[in-house]
This record gives structure tokens, C-alpha cells and sequence, in this order.
């Protein structure tokens, strides 16, 4: 599987010169609020077409812009609406908005940095409750960086975790430097 996407990559970024990173950007701010787009696939063409530090910079701002719409679309537009139909059919209550209101902000930053945690839900259960603005923008930033240095650096799917452990090691620790940050910058400026 990595091998076809790595061939997937050389294709993309021989055939479409510019246009393949410029689409990868576009793919990841849209991946944010569509699930079925694989971010490590743009991620790994961003770092091939414009190197390490430049890919790592377009990837993280892109998938921070992306994450960023999808959250005020769920709270400025379908916030109210949505909730009631979910309450209406059970699948959802307050207690649960609660919940996710209340997540500690080193708890946030640390689900954000998850390889494998679906941005569009983190975005849309973030845009549904009453957690504010500042709150979620800061540990989106934050988190997104252990998740872009992952995907950037290992680029390795969740079959190929599974198969070699030593990534799953580097996913502990940076969830665990995530973590560890987090809470750093949350005691020193109060984010909640």
C-alpha cells in the first residue's frame, strides 16, 4: 500500500508540476470537514514538493484553515438546527455537549495531535458545544503540529503502524510531548 501511494505521489507531482501541491493544499483544507480524503497522502506531497520545512509550514497552516471553517460552519450556521434534531432522535444530549465543552484544554490538544482521530469530528463536536473560540483555535494550532510532524515524517498508515511498532512508540511520545506542552501553555495563559 505505501509503495502505491508513494508511486501515487511521484505520478501526481511529475505529471501536475505546481498544480500537485496546490491541489494537495486545497485537498487538505477540504479533508478537514470531508472524512473520506486521506490527509497523510497530501501531507507526504507537500513535504516532497516543497521539502521538509516549507511542506511542514503550507501543511500545518492548510489543515488549520480547514479545520478552522469547518468549525464555524457547525457553530455559526448549523449549531442550533443540528443539535435539536440529534436531541430530537436521542443520538445526542446536553450532557454530552457538556462534556465536550468542558474538555480540559491539554485533553483537547492531545485528541487533535491523534494520527488517527477524524479531524471533521473533533471540528464538528468542537462547533456543536459552547467551547470558545480561543479555546479550540489554540489547541487546533497545537495539536495539528504532533499530527503534521507525524504524518510528514513517518507518512504511514494505520496498517503499517500496526505492523511495525516503533511508530506506534513515536505516536506515544508525541502525544505525550503534545500533553506535556499543552498543559505548559495552558498554565501559563489560561486558555481553560
Amino acid at each position: 500500500m505505501f509503495q502505491a501511494i508513494d508511486s501515487f505521489i511521484d505520478v501526481t507531482l511529475s505529471g501536475m508540476g505546481i498544480w500537485g501541491p496546490i491541489i494537495g493544499c486545497f485537498f487538505i483544507t477540504i479533508e478537514s470537514m470531508v472524512p473520506i480524503l486521506p490527509l497523510f497522502v497530501f501531507i507526504t506531497l507537500n513535504f516532497l514538493a516543497f521539502g521538509n520545512i516549507l511542506g511542514f509550514i503550507i501543511s500545518w497552516i492548510f489543515t488549520c484553515i480547514g479545520c478552522s471553517i469547518s468549525f464555524f460552519l457547525f457553530r455559526k450556521k448549523v449549531q442550533t438546527w443540528l443539535f435539536k434534531r440529534l436531541k430530537s432522535k436521542g443520538i445526542i444530549s446536553k450532557k454530552t455537549i457538556d462534556m465536550i465543552t468542558n474538555l480540559k484544554f491539554e485533553q483537547l490538544v492531545t485528541i487533535i495531535a491523534v494520527p488517527f482521530t477524524p479531524a471533521f469530528l473533533v471540528n464538528i463536536c468542537a462547533g456543536l458545544s459552547n467551547m470558545s473560540y480561543k479555546k479550540f483555535i489554540t489547541a487546533l494550532m497545537m495539536g495539528k503540529v504532533f499530527l503534521v510532524y507525524f504524518w510528514g515524517f513517518v507518512g504511514v498508515s494505520l496498517a503499517e503502524s500496526l505492523k511495525n511498532p516503533i511508530y506506534l512508540v513515536r505516536v506515544g511520545i508525541l502525544l505525550l510531548v503534545a500533553y506535556i506542552v499543552s498543559r505548559i501553555v495552558n498554565k501559563k495563559f489560561h486558555i481553560g
